[in-house]
């Protein structure tokens, strides 16, 4: 039985705000629009629920149509990283005012030697007389009267949202307590005190959590009141960075830094599971960033993550970015090619939109030929209503490549040269969440999505050794559809630094009971009735170590029957990620967490037995540049393609919000649920622009290297030093190694170049490769002593 009202969920992300409406007879409906066009429309969630409905431009949006709208939005992200948030003061115990400017004093980036810190997030510091210490003993009284005094000058100076923050807060939270009252009696808006947003040890990412939630949740309320304004009446629901859904009223900021992301997780999970997927590897690609997840059997989570130079100690899907999207900006400085980091976003966006904007991967893409202007919506231009611009991308090119006439490359070569570039970083932002972690990435299925996903997932692929790549029908909006798939729910936790002993369990067992019911509380007290499902999990680290690793008990036995359970799983987690175990060290139980799930129905999709697969009759072909080379290519529809067809590579497939471009050596096949399925047949090599550029011209002058190679090459070390690091960092006991991260690879310059050992020493190149040999040359050719 199909709801009778409109259901809507959406993603609103950096470039495009992705809708997939689910209609009153549990049809889908599938809305992309660019999330920012202010000559257009205010809001695209909104401006996407009245196209989607077929309203005049001033006709009012019936709300008694909607049963519900399940979003995740980049809001918050974005305030974050370009701190935009709210006027916020921070409230600590006297004598820790530089405890958050100060940290822990570690290295983000290894190799830099200017360290340049991010922009705090507080605006003005109130050292608060009061001090509790670590068995709860007072040993300073809270001075209310000079709180009280301190606070008023601040909320007469205009600022209205406080974090408080007092040392052992997380375990005697009485003080903040009182000084949230005191707060609320003088009228700041927004209160956050740290035993509620994040009761946790350790001061520093408690307050730094603490902090994000001041600063982010009242930016978050005024969307959310801004999107109630005009959808009276409609029940909201918003997408945590754990995974979850949560109703309006209750999500913080704390909890939506990931908003976006988490819902393509969720769609890549349920759907792969339908698929009969057990271990898929998330490839979701979007204009601004690409998002890289692991799935096998469970959704991976954080409890602990560095965003935008802040660190965060609240649930997050494990999901590592990289400043490599279809709107990534290319620039070529002479001697290399670089992708990024800078984004065109939707404004201006790449220049094929007609917008002024600069050349970016999806002009790339489209100068190459796996985009295809005539199979492309027509909403670009000024007016929106212009297809994308093959001219302008042509002249751009044809400018970057005058520009630098010395490498004797063409506008295919420098263009293929950027989405290698990419392509790598990719390859190693999957590596960081997979091989680094103890898992053979060859052996998953690589899950493509996101608009831009389909154009580069065979080259992905193919830098990895993956075989198979899986793209659902709705990729090019997967993260939007993962909204209504996503159940509501709801994570408790709570530090604990005990022993794992059996003589701790029941103290574990009545802990776990007290965090369900604060769940509960929270989550059913509106959805009585509905089919719930618990989690109970122990974060286990060993004594000594800093590293927890999250291990699922199960909640229908007794704690005291599953501890040989508990502590195999750790056993073999722990060996899994780091090849090693200390059964000489005692295992800690740092923290429990509780999850309450309201499970949320999955809708069925349609499945067509197959006979066996036959070669799909190519009607229409065009010519791509690929592998070093234009090939003739096959093109189709999607909606062309029936269950049990196939198509060899070359060939582009487009649809509605997507591209997939079936490199040679693969073939595409429609799978019985209509998922397309990108096999490998076998390996193409791909054909080098510049073989010879480490060999000498007549007049004994080098030739440049490759300037795409010399970018490639600086990605792939870069990757492996930082590799090292993150296993050092993971497996140290001592502090400085592990906060401080301060060590120097002898390969590489402050700025993450290959350095070869560096000039003065030895390096036999004769055994190396061409490119390689081209990359140290150059490099010691330019480096200087010292």
């Amino acid at each position: 039985m199909h709801q009778k009202k409109w259901q809507f969920w959406i993603d609103r992300g950096g470039t495009f705000t992705d809708i997939v409406a689910q209609s009153p007879n549990g049809a889908l409906v599938v809305k992309k629009l660019l999330s920012e066009n202010p000559e257009q429309y205010e809001d695209a969630a909104v401006e996407g629920i009245r196209t989607i409905l077929n309203l005049e431009v001033n006709q009012p949006i019936p709300s008694h149509e909607i049963e519900c709208i399940k979003m995740g939005t980049t809001v918050a992200t974005n305030a974050l990283l370009e701190r935009k948030g709210e006027k916020t003061a921070l409230v600590v115990t006297q004598g820790f005012k530089d405890a958050l400017r100060i940290g822990y004093q570690n290295r983000p980036r290894l190799f830099d030697r200017q360290i340049i810190l991010p922009e705090l997030l507080y605006s003005a510091v109130i050292e608060a007389k009061e001090r509790v210490d670590v068995k709860g003993n007072q040993i300073t009284p809270l001075d209310a009267l000079s709180l009280k005094s301190e606070l008023y000058e601040l909320f007469n100076k205009g600022i209205t949202s406080l974090a408080i923050v007092f040392m052992h807060g997380y375990r005697y939270p009485d003080h903040e307590a009182q000084a949230a009252k005191i707060a609320k009696d003088i009228g700041f808006n927004q209160i956050s005190v740290s035993h509620e947003v994040a009761p946790l040890i350790k001061f520093v990412s408690r307050g730094d959590t603490t902090l994000v939630d001041a600063y982010l949740s009242p930016i978050l309320n005024r969307y959310v009141n801004q999107l109630a304004k005009q959808l009276p009446g409609v029940k909201i629901f918003f997408m945590q960075s754990s995974g979850g859904l949560v109703s309006a009223n209750h999500f913080r900021g704390k909890d939506a830094i990931l908003s976006g992301p988490a819902g393509g997780i969720v769609g890549m999970s349920k759907t792969a599971v339908l698929a009969g997927e057990d271990e898929v590897i998330g490839f979701d690609m979007g204009g601004t960033s690409t998002d890289v997840s692991h799935y096998a059997g469970q959704l991976e989570r954080e409890f602990e993550t560095l965003v935008a130079g802040v660190r965060v100690r609240a649930p997050m899907m494990s999901i590592h970015t990289v400043a490599a999207g279809g709107g990534s900006i290319l620039s070529f400085d002479g001697a290399r090619l670089r992708v990024g980091p800078q984004s065109a976003g939707a404004v201006p966006g790449p220049a094929c939109y007609r917008r002024g904007g600069p050349l970016t991967i999806t002009d790339a893409n489209l100068y190459l030929g796996k985009i295809q202007s005539d199979w492309f919506p027509k909403v670009f231009g000024p007016n929106g209503d212009e297809p994308l611009s093959l001219e302008i991308v042509k002249t751009k090119f044809e400018a970057l490549r005058s520009s630098h006439t010395g490498h004797n490359l063409s506008c295919e070569q420098i263009a293929e040269g950027f989405i290698n570039i990419a392509v790598e970083q990719m390859a190693n932002a999957i590596k960081k969440i997979s091989i680094a972690r103890g898992y053979n990435a060859a052996s998953y299925t690589l899950q493509c999505f996101g608009g831009a996903g389909g154009q580069h997932a065979c080259l992905v692929a193919d830098a990895l050794s993956m075989k198979k790549v899986m793209i659902h029908p709705l990729a090019g909006v997967l993260s939007a559809y993962g909204m209504g798939l996503a159940d509501q729910s709801l994570i408790k936790e709570k530090t604990i630094e005990l022993n794992f002993e059996i003589d701790h369990l029941q103290t574990l067992e009545t802990i776990f009971s007290e965090l369900a019911d604060q769940a509960s509380h929270e989550l059913l007290s509106e959805h009585s009735g509905s089919k719930s499902q618990i989690f109970k999990r122990l974060h286990l680290k060993y004594a000594g170590s800093d590293t927890t690793l999250i291990i699922d008990s199960d909640p229908t036995r007794p704690l005291c029957d599953q501890i040989e359970d508990l502590q195999d799983r750790f056993n073999d987690s722990y060996q899994k990620r780091f090849a090693f175990l200390m059964p000489d060290k005692p295992l800690i139980i740092a923290s429990v967490s509780v999850e309450l799930a309201l499970m949320s129905p999955v809708p069925k999709e349609p499945f067509t037995p197959i006979n066996e697969y036959t070669p799909y009759t190519v009607q229409n072909y065009i010519d791509v540049y690929s592998r070093g080379q234009w090939r003739k290519t096959a093109i189709a529809h999607r909606q062309e393609l029936s269950p049990g067809h196939t198509i060899n590579g070359p060939a582009v497939i487009t649809q509605d919000g997507s591209t997939t471009m079936v490199e040679p050596g693969w073939q595409a096949q429609i799978s019985e649920l209509g998922h397309l399925v990108l096999i490998r047949q076998n390996h193409v090599r791909q054909e080098s622009n510049s073989d010879e550029s480490h060999e000498e011209d007549n007049s004994g002058d080098q030739i440049p290297s490759d300037p795409m190679m010399l970018e490639v090459f600086n990605n792939l070390f870069m990757n492996i030093a930082e590799q090292m690091g993150l296993q050092l960092q993971n497996t140290a006991h001592s502090v400085n190694i592990k906060e401080r991260l301060d060590f120097s690879c002898a390969i590489f310059d402050s700025a993450g170049q290959l350095i070869a050992n560096a000039p003065h020493m030895p390096v036999h190149l004769g055994s190396m490769s061409d490119s390689v040999q081209a990359v140290i040359r150059t490099h010691q050719t330019s480096m200087k002593p010292g």
